[in-house]
């Protein structure tokens, strides 16, 4: 377990005084601010390359949500699984994916993380345990258990952490899968970003009873709540629960409250909700949070402005070399495929 960030475990934003946050593990913070502006980076060229036509398929941005992504993910191993939602690129990221491969794979392209086959919204990368992404709401939840399951079958030390959004709980895989990790005690941590809204429609409006981990907590699995804005805050309480799960104490429940600032897809304006809401949290996004802590430690602006320039120029890295990458095969369609040679599957000439 890592170091406590701060004097007092658990200290918030709201009650943290000048002289506390000077104890900062800078180096660690630092480590969060690169990782949070290479995913913001990231998702603004993605944005514009989206504008563009290169990208093929939807693109959910997550800019607003870095801090999840990056409190979350130090705290695992390269061989630890996670699996994530259609809001997925940070959490990829984060868990130390390459950023050209996963451009490449916006695009299309053979170069890409999944040959071009996964695009945004079914992005994995193995190597790193990324078991993907996923478009359909809550549908990663199950794949996360059964990967559990499977790690506590095999007397496999790994975790699995599986991020979804507060939408996802009102689906039936959210019941069904975080019963089943508590009834065989898997070793799980399920991480709810809470950004308040279901696609277009706050999620207030269409959820019963207190929310997300009030039901958790009636499957016996106990929750977490954490300001998914302080990079601190999440990186202290998630690696307090990944001690627990490693240590065989069955699943436990993240809930990070959050803001996503852009629309539910790049190209949605948003008008449901005020402008005035949106500007007030552009005042409260977790890089700008984070940025101000290091400054109050002693850090030189110029130095933080460099680490967003080289995440930048990372980023239009990316985005040329996708662009310069051959697009797949037409035959690479038939590998991954199950089954491709049975009658009636596959090929055409399979079904001829």
């Amino acid at each position: 377990m890592p170091a406590p960030l701060v004097d007092r475990p658990g200290e918030s934003r709201a009650d943290a005084t000048g002289p506390i946050r000077g104890n900062v593990d800078r180096a660690r913070i630092l480590g969060h601010y690169r990782t949070m502006a290479r995913v913001r980076a990231f998702e603004e060229a993605a944005d514009r390359a989206l504008q563009a036509g290169h990208v093929k398929g939807a693109v959910h941005l997550s800019i607003g949500q870095e801090a999840v992504a990056s409190g979350v993910c130090v705290n695992l191993d390269r061989g630890d699984f996670i699996v994530s939602n259609h809001r997925g690129h940070g959490h990829t990221l984060a868990k130390g994916a390459d950023m050209g491969a996963m451009m490449a794979e916006l695009f299309g392209r053979a170069t890409g993380a999944c040959q071009g086959k996964g695009g945004s919204m079914h992005i994995a990368d193995f190597q790193v345990g990324m078991l993907g992404a996923n478009g359909v709401v809550g549908a990663g939840i199950p794949i996360a258990v059964g990967a559990a399951h499977a790690m506590k079958l095999a007397g496999d030390p790994r975790i699995v952490t599986c991020f979804f959004g507060d939408g996802a709980i009102n689906r039936g895989p959210f019941l069904e899968g975080l019963n089943w990790a508590k009834v065989f005690d898997l070793p799980v941590l399920f991480v709810c970003e809470d950004n308040g809204f279901a696609a277009t429609t706050r999620t207030r409006a269409v959820t019963a009873g207190p929310g997300p981990g009030a039901r958790a907590e009636s499957l016996g699995i106990p929750s977490t709540p954490v300001d998914g804005n302080d990079v601190l805050a999440v990186d202290q309480t998630a690696a307090e629960l990944v001690r627990l799960v490693r240590a065989g104490a069955g699943p436990q429940f993240l809930h990070a409250r959050t803001y996503r600032l852009r629309g539910h897809t790049a190209v949605d304006p948003a008008p449901y909700r005020p402008a005035a809401e949106v500007e007030e949290h552009w005042r409260d996004e977790p890089i700008r949070r984070c940025r101000d802590l290091l400054v109050l430690g002693g850090l030189d602006t110029d130095e933080l402005d460099r680490v967003v320039a080289d995440a930048e120029a990372e980023a239009a890295r990316a985005v040329a070399d996708g662009l310069a990458a051959p697009h797949p095969e037409a035959d690479l369609a038939w590998t991954d495929v199950q089954d491709v040679d049975m009658p009636g599957a596959g090929r055409p000439e399979a079904r001829a």
